[in-house]
């Protein structure tokens, strides 16, 4: 009876707590919204790649990129569509402004594609550094990776391609020939590029059926946002030319100065960027530093190996501390012009020595200033007499007080054995004329 009695109470205790499983609350799925704003670089490949691994542990149900950029770099576009191609996470693409150049490739790696009224997907034409239309090699890969990114989200690619291709006539979109395709939020839905319009982030919510779901913000952290901008491809140059001139000047100058200062924050700044972005490893500072102590080993040691290798140390390390190596490459040779210009400037106009060249340039002069002389100046037989020992043509030997030297005439032709005044001494060089009638011996 008592077994029974316990056997009943341990059923009605399970029962009760059954009953109050529909009152517990169930973990919503997780939404996270990751922002891709401003210009498409290095530095947003490498926040987006964190931010990517952050929603995979936290078994995410998807990841929808909130796009606001005017476009960017091609290699930083291509690696964000490869990190998007290969996560397991369901991607959409919410464009609530722009998406054009980089910014569409980036939106067409995505599952889906939804638009605000107002946004707009297109205008990918690449270009050179310059700002010009790259040239016909460039333009061609970019076209077939435009297409491939319409394709892989199963896209007409004839409107990709009409995005990045000016030749391709769609006058019906405002893109006739010579002109790009650029579609709003009615014409993408309207050839498939989008999957629907919504004025908000909420709503869009609402429309994937999420609206209980929680949504959690990635946001870039402050060392991020640095790093976004000294990664820059136009910044580096300026840190790194920076840098040069700020310890090219120093080195000029006794003390440690501003200059120094300067030259020392930029580096430290180009490297700290590189680092977090993660484009940079230890390896290259590493090669840095040690390229550095060549160059002080320098002043200490003779020739000039030291310094050479010194400074192909301090080239290689900042070269691979970029992700493009041609980038890295033109940056440092502007950074390597600034310098050049930078000692010429000193040199020239504010007369400073670099005592490091020194070791290594002649600098000495030879001339009387600095107590050089070729020969014995004889000032002391200026206006003496002497008599011609062979004909002077207008060269020859004349004879002093039993000594014989090589003069020369004015320009004209003195006989030998005729009395000769000298009256001019220039080194080695004795200049004569005959003697006038009339004129006393001295």
């Amino acid at each position: 009876m008592k077994r029974t009695r316990g056997i009943s109470g341990i059923l009605l205790l399970v029962m009760s707590f059954l009953l109050l499983l529909p009152s517990l609350p169930v973990n919503a799925a997780e939404v996270y919204r990751i922002p891709i704003q401003n210009e498409v670089e290095k530095g947003l490949y490498a926040f987006l790649e964190r931010a990517f691994d952050e929603a995979e542990e936290a078994g995410a149900e998807l990841v929808i990129l909130d796009i606001d950029t005017p476009g960017g770099f091609v290699d930083s576009a291509a690696d964000i569509a490869k990190l998007m191609d290969e996560t397991s996470l369901r991607t959409i693409a919410y464009i609530h402004d722009d998406a054009l150049s980089a910014g569409a490739f980036i939106a067409l790696h995505a599952d889906e594609i939804y638009m605000s009224p107002n946004g707009r997907i297109g205008a990918a034409a690449v270009i050179d550094g310059a700002g010009n239309a790259a040239e016909v090699k460039a333009k061609s890969a970019w076209s077939t990776s435009m297409i491939t990114a319409a394709e892989s989200s199963k896209r007409d690619p004839q409107y990709a391609l009409a995005m990045a291709d000016d030749s391709v006539d769609m006058p019906e979109y405002r893109a006739p020939k010579g002109e790009l395709l650029t579609l709003s939020a009615k014409e993408a839905m309207k050839v498939g590029y989008s999957e629907g319009t919504v004025n908000s982030f909420d709503e869009l919510l609402e429309k994937l059926s999420l609206s209980d779901s929680t949504v959690v913000s990635v946001n870039e952290t402050f060392a991020e946002k640095v790093a976004r901008f000294i990664t820059n491809p136009i910044i580096v140059p300026i840190l790194l030319s920076i840098a040069s001139l700020g310890l090219i000047v120093e080195l000029y100058s006794p003390g440690f100065g501003v200059a120094g200062f300067m030259g020392l924050s930029a580096i430290a700044l180009f490297f700290f960027g590189h680092m977090v972005a993660g484009l940079a490893g230890y390896e290259s500072l590493l090669l840095f530093i040690v390229g550095v102590g060549f160059v002080i080993a320098e002043f200490f040691l003779p020739g000039a190996i030291a310094g050479i290798i010194g400074l192909a140390l301090i080239i290689g390390g900042i070269i691979l501390a970029g992700g493009n190596v041609i980038h890295m490459g033109i940056s440092v040779l502007i950074a390597l012009l600034v310098a050049i210009v930078g000692m010429v400037i000193i040199m020239k106009f504010f007369g400073k020595n670099l005592k490091l060249f020194n070791k290594i340039i002649l600098t000495d002069a030879t001339d009387t200033e600095h107590g050089y002389v070729s020969n014995v100046n004889r000032v002391e037989l200026i206006g003496k007499f002497a008599e011609s020992m062979t004909p002077l043509r207008p060269s020859g030997t004349i004879m002093l007080d039993g000594e014989r030297i090589d003069a020369v005439t004015e320009g004209g032709y003195i006989d030998r054995g005729k009395m000769v005044k000298i009256i001019k001494v220039e080194g080695s060089r004795t200049v004569v004329r005959e003697m006038k009638e009339g004129e006393e011996l001295v």
